[in-house]
């Protein structure tokens, strides 16, 4: 697969800017707490499905401290319409006894910090500061990594090292090319069917075949 030449990669970077200076994520929530929750929920979870699930949790648990003395069915039950979702109901639930015991209850806004949170990787790390506090990071989901590779900006096997690549070759305004290419691969350069007459860096790509993580 070919590579994108340095001047494909500024122009690219600058049609990112133009097309999506104001993208936000799609996940609903209000605060800190819900961010992260929601963040940590979305994995290999569509958004839709998670705004879907979340009111009735922050109803329920409306801040870290309920949450962290949840019962484990009980937010089974609330969530369990999402992936893994046995998985994830423990470790919101460590996550709410973490922040509570150690961070008094506010989530930190530090990548060290927040990557000791159970459920919480470098992506969801990186997502939530992208997101809360507009951080020059790059995070690398699966609609992120396809485009990536079908723009000729990676070849890396794996969502770190092709977001070490991007950090690289972008250098700046990550937060909006990140927000830009999850939606851009959500809507546009989808992994069957892209909308290739649509797309504004059709004249780009390398490749239209599925990339799978």
């Amino acid at each position: 697969m070919k590579k994108a030449t340095k001047q494909e990669i500024r122009e690219i970077h600058q049609l990112f800017i133009d097309n999506y200076s104001n993208a936000v994520t799609e996940l609903d929530y209000e605060n800190a707490y819900e961010l992260v929750v929601a963040v940590a929920l979305s994995a290999q979870c569509t958004d839709k499905r998670v705004n879907i699930i979340t009111p009735a949790l922050f109803e329920k648990y409306p801040n870290p401290a309920t949450l962290a003395k949840a019962d484990v069915e009980d937010v089974k039950s609330i969530i369990n319409s999402c992936s893994f979702f046995n998985n994830k109901a423990k470790n919101i639930i460590e996550m709410a006894k973490r922040v509570t015991e150690v961070y008094d209850g506010e989530i930190p806004m530090d990548e060290k910090e927040l990557i000791t949170l159970a459920g919480v990787g470098q992506k969801t790390a990186h997502v939530v500061m992208i997101e809360y506090t507009g951080a020059n990071l790059m995070a690398v989901d699966t609609h992120v990594f396809r485009v990536s590779h079908r723009l000729g900006l990676s070849d890396d096997t794996t969502p770190i090292k092709t977001e070490a690549t991007l950090v690289k070759k972008f250098k700046n305004n990550l937060r909006t090319l990140h927000q830009g290419m999850v939606l851009f691969g959500r809507y546009i350069c989808r992994a069957k069917n892209p909308k290739c007459t649509e797309c504004f860096l059709a004249s780009y790509c390398k490749t239209k075949e599925s990339f799978k993580v």
